[in-house]
């Protein structure tokens, strides 16, 4: 038996990454997997990766009525939800991003995604989630939601000004949202993973902004990892599946950071 055998699992921004990750990791445990992405193309090769318990539905978490439809959708082909990962995210929509040159568009469009994103699923979660009455009033409701923060929401980040501080919002509404459901006897845990350098798309836009040499930018961005690599996606995607799984059951609005020591020293 998988450690999530027969939970119902919706994964952000899983066409690719650590959202693809997450939700190969989760159906090889058992879970139906629905892959909640932007990008057509993406969202359809991953699920057809994952094979018949996996579905794709275009989504953009920035909009309300998508993600009435996204749970709508899970509900009519898989039921109540168990698992939510708000995974999908932006870094950038410009080079730069220190705090002279970060405009007002770039700020707007970072927190929509990142934030309002999050809010949205969190709040369309609980909502499906609780769809019978959950544990509060006698149902058998109750799940597990996990949000995608990063080491720049608990360290200064000078050069990212605008992705820092909505990943900083992450953390703190995950923290809201786990006591929140707590409190109300809902059965719903809520945790954020915190990731540092990871090799994955972002991972290499991420050392492309400033001076945009992406080989330098790795080497100097690893002489700080005490553990001396980067992380791999599988890694970060192994920490949410524990969040997500009954192993977790007494654990709800902790950060769990997978960085190789970056933010200890």
């Amino acid at each position: 038996m998988g450690r999530v055998d027969g939970k119902v699992a919706i994964v952000t921004g899983a066409g690719t990454g650590i959202g693809f990750a997450a939700a190969t990791r989760l159906s090889e445990e058992g879970a139906k997997v629905t892959i909640a992405e932007f990008d057509a193309k993406s969202g359809e090769g991953a699920a057809e990766v994952l094979g018949a318990d996996a579905q794709f539905v275009q989504h953009d978490v920035r909009d309300e009525a998508s993600w009435q439809a996204l749970m709508d959708k899970v509900a009519g082909t898989h039921g109540r939800p168990d698992i939510l990962v708000n995974n999908a995210g932006i870094l950038a929509t410009e080079r730069n991003q220190h705090l002279a040159a970060t405009d007002l568009d770039q700020w707007r469009a970072i927190q929509t995604v990142n934030v309002e994103g999050v809010f949205l699923g969190c709040k369309y979660g609980v909502a499906a989630m609780t769809a019978d009455g959950g544990r509060a009033k006698g149902g058998d409701g109750g799940g597990a939601i996990v949000n995608m923060s990063s080491i720049a929401g608990l360290i200064a980040t000078s050069h990212l000004v605008a992705y820092g501080a909505s990943k900083g919002a992450v953390r703190q509404l995950t923290k809201s949202v786990a006591i929140d459901c707590a409190r109300k006897g809902l059965g719903i845990r809520c945790n954020s993973v915190h990731p540092g350098v990871i090799v994955t798309n972002m991972g290499n836009q991420v050392m492309g902004m400033g001076n945009g040499n992406v080989e330098e930018n790795w080497k100097a961005r690893l002489d700080l990892v005490p553990m001396g690599e980067p992380g791999q996606a599988v890694d970060v995607a192994n920490c949410i599946l524990f969040l997500a799984s009954d192993e977790a059951r007494h654990v709800t609005g902790a950060e769990l950071v997978v960085d190789g020591g970056m933010t200890v020293v």
